[in-house]
């Protein structure tokens, strides 16, 4: 591997300090992700002394801004392409109503015990007569090496400190595929509750950057078996078990939930269409019923599903704007396609569903071909020969018909001004029964013979022209 600090910056904080006599450490996660063959842009130093001081010295030697937080004694500057943040050294204690800390001046050892995980309290020396020292006191090298996540001191005590720390936790897991060390599993379990005094801003941080890792249904199994998913996301936690009924029981929808998550997150890194997947059945715990004949249903999840949709995005502190209708949006239409893949795939049908989707048709086919979880070969491999029917058929017609995003060409404007009729229910049916003949391909997507079917509507109801 290339030397870690052969970035010109390492030198010239290595002089500063050693001119003033301070000691100073590249720590966290440019170490980690060093060692993991990770990219990382960010680099955090930590100076036993005032980290701002060394960042202000920094900053006039290269001309540059220096961002100065004073209240967390913190400041931060742009070099080499990379974001560095400058920190003195601390330790910190913890009050049990909140999760910020009672700061004081500290040694590297106490920074380092006050680290999240031992992978991330590695720290590297930037003095000129130990440059490049590796200061590893809790063998984060070693939980590196066999893929652990696990706390520096008593996790009983880190969590309840600061209980994001658990979030934190199986974010990395998943993020890293590491897993987490027994007593650290158990730690979360035990300190669950303390999640309630973190805010939601930063729990759906941490919840992001699950639902973005590689494989991230390994994040929720691990939320679900901490029982933290029940306390942030009890819908989906809802979605869990089994039910039985005679001869009769469904499939596990949290566990199958999981399955149309890793499925998507193969196809694309689209953050939102992930969440897609994550909600798609989210109302089906709702909407369960028992038919002796048919045995489980679940009528109506879809359209549940997405009236539940923003309530779910407020409570989480999502984006309230085109994510969330997006979300609503597929969640919404998630079964259409699978309907036209099980029966005859007509053009009506297709022309409907290219209206309904608009230019996020793309994006739905990809959650229907995910959503196809069975463990039946042969049904997968029919269900998949029908999708690409339906790809096949939305092609030439959107070619032929220009149905996305269609607007009908006669519109309620030109019915008014043509005719003696203000906004009532016939202006509605009319227009309608208009965007309906297109639809099913009864008459062109055009000017001509939409306007044709309006005079022909117009008489029916007995409208005069102005």
């Amino acid at each position: 591997m290339n030397n870690p600090l052969s970035l010109p910056i390492f030198k010239r904080i290595s002089r500063l300090v050693d001119e003033r006599g301070v000691q100073a450490f590249v720590i966290g996660g440019y170490v980690r992700d060093y060692y993991l063959r990770r990219k990382c842009t960010d680099i955090d130093v930590v100076v036993v002394g005032s980290g701002i001081e060394i960042a202000e010295a920094l900053g006039r030697e290269l001309r540059t801004n220096v961002s100065v937080f004073k209240r967390f004694g913190t400041a931060m500057l742009r070099a080499d392409g990379m974001e560095v943040e400058f920190v003195g050294a601390r330790k910190e204690s913890y009050s049990p109503d909140s999760r910020k800390p009672h700061v004081e001046d500290g040694t590297i050892e106490d920074d380092q015990r006050r680290r999240d995980f031992t992978i991330n309290a590695m720290a590297w020396s930037l003095n000129g007569a130990t440059f490049g020292e590796l200061i590893d006191p809790f063998e984060g090298m070693y939980d590196l090496e066999d893929c652990i996540i696990r706390t520096p001191c008593d996790p009983d005590i880190t969590f309840s400190d600061d209980p994001l720390r658990m979030m934190r936790g199986i974010r990395f897991a998943t993020q890293l595929g590491f897993n987490l060390d027994d007593e650290t599993f158990e730690a979360i379990k035990r300190n669950r509750e303390r999640i309630k005094i973190v805010s939601q801003e930063r729990i759906i941080v941490e919840l992001n950057k699950i639902v973005a890792s590689p494989v991230p249904s390994m994040g929720f199994e691990l939320l679900e078996l901490t029982g933290l998913l029940e306390l942030i996301f009890p819908e989906l936690h809802n979605l869990c078990g089994v039910e039985r009924r005679g001869a009769h029981a469904h499939k596990d929808n949290f566990k199958h939930t999981l399955k149309v998550l890793d499925n998507v997150a193969r196809r694309s890194d689209d953050l939102w269409l992930r969440w897609v997947a994550v909600m798609h059945d989210i109302a089906k715990p709702l909407t369960k019923a028992y038919d002796p004949k048919v045995g489980w249903t679940f009528h109506g999840h879809e359209v549940l599903g997405s009236k539940m949709v923003p309530s779910i995005f407020r409570r989480l502190k999502l984006p309230l704007g085109e994510p969330m209708r997006f979300v609503q949006k597929l969640v919404f239409l998630h079964l259409r396609p699978i309907i036209l893949a099980e029966d005859i795939v007509t053009d009506s049908a297709v022309r409907r569903l290219l209206f309904e989707a608009g230019d996020d048709v793309e994006a739905l086919m990809a959650l229907c071909e995910a959503d196809i979880t069975s463990g039946i070969e042969q049904k997968v491999k029919r269900f998949l020969e029908n999708f690409a029917l339906v790809r096949h058929k939305m092609k030439d017609l959107e070619e032929r018909d220009r149905i996305r995003n269609f607007q009908p060409p006669i519109t309620g404007d030109v019915i008014m001004q043509e005719y003696d009729i203000t906004p009532c229910r016939i202006l509605g049916d009319i227009k309608e029964r208009i965007k309906n003949a297109i639809l099913d391909g009864e008459i062109p997507n055009d000017y001509t013979a939409a306007h044709t079917l309006l005079e022909q509507l117009t008489e029916e109801y007995g409208l005069k022209k102005r």
